[in-house]
C-alpha cells in the first residue's frame, strides 16, 4: 500500500522559488519512507511538503542465511522507484537515501545498495545504530522545543529500537537495540490472538534488551533533573491514533504532540494481543500490515516506559528521515541556531575516539595538518576530490595509529577494526569504510584487490582509498619523530614530465630533518606508483 501525504507549507511566506526542495527517504526494516521538504536558508528551516510510505518488509529475510529475500528487495526497488517519481513530479534537487537495521544487518546488504544505484542511479548510504539514533535525535530537537529539559526519545522500527536521552544542546546518549516490531513478530509470535505464555517471553527477552540502554540513561541523568519522554515512527504513531479514537471517536489526520499514558497503553495491548490479525484490521487506524506486528511493537513501548519511570509520553511526528534533512543542512552550513553545535559532531566524535584509544593526539595533529596541505596543494592537479572527502582523510589522520591501543605489531591493521567498529557519529557506514581504510594503508602494503577489508567499497571509494591513504604515507614521513620537525611543505607538480617536487621547512632551521628524509625516501614509492610520477625533496 502506497500512502501519500501532502502537507500545507503556509507558515512560511516569502519568496519561494530560490528555495531548494530536498526529499529524503529511509529503507527500513518494515516500510519505505520518504519526506519531501522546501529548504528556507533565510530562517534557516524546512517545510515539509510531501510525505510517501510504502510498506516492504525487507525484514522477512531468508531464515537460514539472513540475506534480504529476492521477494523483498523488489518490493523495495518498486517503492524506490515510486519515491523517485514522486519526488520528480514536486522537482526535488536531491534526494538523500538511508537503510538501517535489516540492510546493515544482511550478509547480501551492500549487495542491494549496490542494486539499487546501478537500477535506479539512487545513491543509499547505510548507517549505523549509533548514527540512526542521532539522526533520529536531530529530528525530534528540530520539532520539538525543550526549554532546556531533557529528553527520553524512543523509536520503535521494524529490526530495531532507538533510546536516546538529549537535551538542548547535545544527545547524552545514543542507542540501538535490536528489538523492532517485525523481528519480535517472528520470533515471539507464531499465532494471533496471542496467549499467555508467548506473552510473557516477548516482555521478559524485551526487558533483558532494554537493562543496558537504559541503565545507561539512567546514568547520565543528573540530579534532581525530571525528563519528558517523546515517542516516534509508525508503531507509536498507530498506537495514538487508536488511543485517540477510543477517546474522540476519530482517527486525527495529525497526531504530533498527542500524550499517550501507560495506563492505557497496557489496556490496549491487552484488548489487541486478543484479537486475530483480522480484528486487528478491521479497527480504524490499524493499516493491514502495522496489524500482524502492532502488539509486538506496544510491548517494547510498555516495558520501556515502565524501566524508566515514565507514565505518559508525547508523540513527535518527526523522526529519522526529518533528522538527515537537519544534518544535511548542518553539513551545507545552513544553520546557525541552537541545532548548530551538532555540526561539529564529526570532528567532536573522532576526538573522543582518539581519546578512548590514548592517541598521540599532537602527532596525530601534525599528521593530519601536513595530510591536508598536501591534499589542497594536490588538488586539480593530482586528485578532484571535494571538502566531505577531505574530512574523511583528516579523520584517518587522527586515528591512523590507533591501533597502538591494542599491539604495535600490524598495528595499522588494528587501526582499521577500531576504526571500522568505533561507531564513528557523523558520517555513513560507508564513510566510515572509507575512513578506516585509509589509516590502514598508512604503512606497509598499498591496498590490494585480494584485500577483503576492500571487498564493501564501491569503485570510486577504492580510488579515495588508494589516493588518499598515500598521501597520508607522506604526511606521516615527515612527522617521523614525533617531534613537529618540519612545519610546513610546499608541493609543485608538472603534468607534462610526471615530476613532484617536495620543499619542506624545517621548525628549527639548523635541523637537517634526517630522519624524516629517509623516512619519505621509504615511503615515497607507493605515492609514485599510484600517482604516476616521480617525487623529489628538498629542504626550504
Amino acid at each position: 500500500m502506497v500512502n501519500v501525504v501532502v502537507e500545507s507549507s503556509s507558515t512560511i511566506n516569502g519568496d519561494r522559488s530560490t528555495d531548494p526542495i530536498i526529499a529524503a527517504i529511509d529503507i527500513g526494516t518494515n516500510s519505505v519512507h520518504m519526506v519531501v521538504v522546501r529548504i528556507v536558508a533565510s530562517l534557516p528551516a524546512f517545510s515539509i511538503i510531501a510525505r510517501e510510505k510504502e510498506t516492504v518488509r525487507l525484514g522477512d529475510r531468508d531464515p537460514l542465511t539472513g540475506n534480504l529475500t529476492p521477494a523483498a528487495i523488489d518490493r523495495a526497488k518498486g517503492a524506490l522507484k515510486r519515491c523517485q517519481e514522486v519526488a520528480k513530479s514536486l522537482n526535488v534537487s536531491q534526494i538523500l537515501a538511508v537503510a538501517t537495521s535489516a540492510v546493515r544487518e544482511a550478509p547480501n546488504g551492500h549487495e542491494f545498495v549496490r542494486e539499487i544505484e546501478t537500477e535506479l542511479g539512487l545513491a543509499v548510504n547505510i548507517i549505523s545504530g549509533q548514527e540512526e539514533a542521532r539522526r533520529i535525535y536531530l529530528g525530534v530537537l528540530s520539532g520539538v522545543e525543550f526549554n532546556n529539559t531533557p529528553h527520553l526519545m524512543i523509536d520503535i522500527g521494524g529490526g530495531s529500537t532507538e533510546l536516546i536521552l538529549g537535551d538542548s544542546h547535545e544527545p547524552r546518549t545514543l542507542s540501538s537495540t535490536k528489538i523492532g516490531a517485525v523481528r519480535l513478530t517472528a520470533e515471539f509470535i507464531p499465532t494471533n490472538p496471542i496467549n499467555d505464555r508467548s506473552l510473557s517471553y516477548l516482555q521478559a527477552f524485551v526487558r533483558g534488551q532494554l537493562e543496558r540502554p537504559i541503565d545507561e540513561i539512567k546514568a547520565n541523568l543528573r540530579l534532581g533533573e525530571t525528563p519528558k519522554m517523546v515517542g516516534t515512527a509508525g508503531t507509536i504513531e498507530t498506537i495514538a491514533a487508536v488511543l485517540n479514537l477510543d477517546k474522540n471517536g476519530h482517527v486525527p489526520d495529525r497526531i504530533h504532540g498527542f500524550k499517550i499514558q501507560i495506563a492505557e497503553l497496557r489496556n490496549l495491548i491487552n484488548r489487541l494481543r486478543r484479537m486475530t490479525v483480522a480484528e486487528r484490521i478491521s479497527i480504524e487506524g490499524i493499516s493491514d500490515r502495522r496489524a500482524e506486528i502492532i502488539v509486538a511493537g506496544a510491548v517494547v513501548l510498555q516495558e520501556a516506559m515502565t524501566m524508566l519511570g515514565m507514565q505518559s509520553l508525547s508523540v513527535c511526528e518527526r523522526s529519522l528521515r526529518e533528522g538527515v534533512i537537519v544534518d544535511w543542512m548542518l553539513t551545507q552550513g545552513l544553520i546557525e541556531d541552537r541545532l548548530k553545535y551538532q555540526g561539529s559532531i564529526r570532528e567532536r566524535s573522532t576526538l573522543k575516539i582518539a581519546g578512548k584509544y590514548g592517541v598521540d593526539l599532537p602527532h596525530s595533529e601534525r599528521v593530519a595538518e601536513l595530510a591536508l596541505s598536501l591534499f589542497d596543494q594536490t588538488f586539480g592537479q593530482l586528485h578532484t576530490w571535494d571538502k566531505s572527502i577531505r574530512n574523511l582523510l583528516w579523520s584517518a589522520a587522527i586515528l591512523h595509529n590507533s591501533g597502538h591501543f591494542v599491539s604495535h605489531d600490524a598495528h595499522h591493521k588494528h587501526s582499521y577494526y577500531l576504526i571500522r567498529y568505533g561507531e564513528l557519529l557523523g558520517y555513513t557506514e560507508a564513510e566510515i569504510d572509507v575512513i578506516a581504510n585509509i589509516a590502514r594503508y598508512h604503512r606497509k602494503s598499498a591496498p590490494k584487490k585480494k584485500h577483503q577489508n576492500l571487498q564493501n567499497l564501491t569503485k570510486e571509494q577504492k580510488s579515495i582509498v588508494s589516493q588518499l591513504s598515500a598521501i597520508l604515507r607522506v604526511a606521516v614521513a615527515l612527522d617521523r619523530r614525533r617531534i613537529g620537525a618540519i612545519k610546513d611543505v610546499c608541493l609543485n607538480c608538472d603534468l607534462t614530465t610526471r615530476e613532484c617536487h617536495l620543499t619542506f621547512f624545517p621548525t628549527d632551521p639548523l635541523d637537517a630533518c634526517v630522519l624524516e628524509c629517509w623516512s619519505l625516501d621509504y615511503k615515497k614509492p607507493i605515492f609514485e606508483t599510484e600517482f604516476d610520477l616521480k617525487l623529489s625533496t628538498n629542504r626550504g
